[in-house]
Parts: C-alpha cells; structure tokens; sequence
C-alpha cells in the first residue's frame, strides 16, 4: 500500500510523511494489540502459555512477524506473530478458544472506534489512502489544506486499516482467528470435521490472495471483505463514510 506513495515523498513530504505514521500506528497498535488481547483473554481465562512464553505484553517485540507485520504496508492487512495458547488448561476449553480468538479482532474494532470518533463528530474529516494512484497528487493537495485535513487522513488511515484487519481475521479460514470462533460454534461432531481443513487454509488464504494477479483484478480478497468493512466504517465514522460509496 505505502509503495504507491514514495513517488510523492519529495512532491508533498507532509502527506507522505501523515501515511507512513498512520501505516505504523495501525501496524503497532492493531496487530500488537491484537496479540496482546490473545495473550490476554487466555491469561484471564487460565491459561498461562502466552505469560509463560513472553507473550502478555505490549513490547512489539514480542510479537512482530518478519512476513506478516511488514505486509500491511503492501497489501493493507498483514499479520503478528500467534500468540501460543493451549484452552485445556481453561475450565471450558471449547467456550475459551471462541473467546480468545474473538478478542483479537475485537481489539481492532475497539482501535477503529477510537479513530473514528472525531471523525463521526464532525471534527475532521473521513479522509483515506485508498484512491487510486493517479489520481493521488488531486488528492494530497486536499489532504494537506489544513490541519483538520491532516488529522482526518491519519484517524481515517487507523481507523480503515484497523476494520480491514478485524474482518479479515474474521475470515472462517485457518489459520485465522473466524476458523477458531466458527469451530467453537459449531456442535463438536462438525467442529472436528471442520478442523480437519486446517492444512488446507493457509494455501486457500494463498489463493485468494493472489487472485487479482491471476483475473487480472476482477477478483479480489478486498472483494469478499468489502460488505463487511463498508457496514463498519458506517458505524464507526457515520455519514463521513460515504466517501467510500
């Protein structure tokens, strides 16, 4: 995602600059936070695996993926390292693993809300990274008419960002967290049937993600996430949303 906007470092430095802390707070805050809520919810609920193996904390440290923490400058979504847990050492393993698995990209959604909050107010405007790239130096000279503008594209970025990683953690895929929340879901029977596409999810994720490449854009994960997320920047900045149609 950021790679579309170094052709505009030297052009305009401020909103270059604006997209780049905006692109690290949404990686450090959503994704470490994410993980730390994992570690949390598991700690809380019994089980001591993630406090054990140094991860019930927010040093990002502890949790930064080479691959998938740096993709979200890329793509737009990406990924921290798991969290390990092990739900048999909770009461109800079952009921723990939907939880800890909903607390990840309930994190994000607490994230965007924040972000979204002036924005919903009407004290900045909605303004976001996801135009199309040549139309983006119309764009930054909007960006940055003033300061309200400025904040309003940094709030935007967090909060966009951070609804685009809630609901693609919520995909039902594994590895991702909706596999683990829909397997707690379903009866015990199906759960285990279900469980057995685990090996399967990471190159169906692979699939979906290189899809564009091989359609040539006629399909796209942003295509099955898009319902989703558009209902949530609704919720989350009111009317301002509608600059996303």
């Amino acid at each position: 995602m950021i790679l579309r906007y170094f052709t505009l470092a030297g052009e305009a430095p401020m909103a270059f600059l604006i997209l780049v802390g905006a692109f690290g707070v949404s990686m450090m805050v959503g994704l470490i936070f994410h993980e730390f809520c994992h570690a949390y919810v598991a700690d809380r609920l019994g089980d001591r695996t993630p406090r054990r193996l140094g991860r019930l904390t927010l040093n990002p440290k502890a949790h930064y993926d080479p691959i998938g923490t740096t993709l979200i400058f890329f793509v737009g979504f990406g990924w921290a390292k798991p969290v390990p847990v092990n739900p048999m050492n909770t009461a109800n393993p079952r009921q723990a693993m939907t939880l800890i698995a909903l607390a990840g990209p309930l994190s994000n959604l607490v994230v965007a809300g924040l972000a979204g909050l002036p924005i919903k107010l009407g004290w900045v405007p909605f303004w976001h990274p996801f135009v199309s790239p040549s139309q983006a130096r119309q764009w930054v000279e909007i960006w940055t008419q003033s300061p309200a503008d400025m904040a309003g594209l940094f709030l935007g970025t967090v909060l966009f960002l951070n609804v685009l990683l809630a609901v693609f953690n919520m995909l039902p895929i594994p590895p991702l967290d909706g596999s683990r929340v829909l397997a707690g879901l379903l009866p015990p029977g199906l759960a285990r049937e279900y469980d057995r596409l685990s090996p399967w999810g990471p190159g169906i994720l692979m699939i979906i993600v290189f899809a564009p490449f091989v359609t040539g854009g006629a399909f796209s994960l942003f295509t099955v996430l898009w319902p989703a997320v558009r209902l949530l920047l609704h919720l989350f900045a009111g009317e301002a949303s509608a600059v996303f149609g």
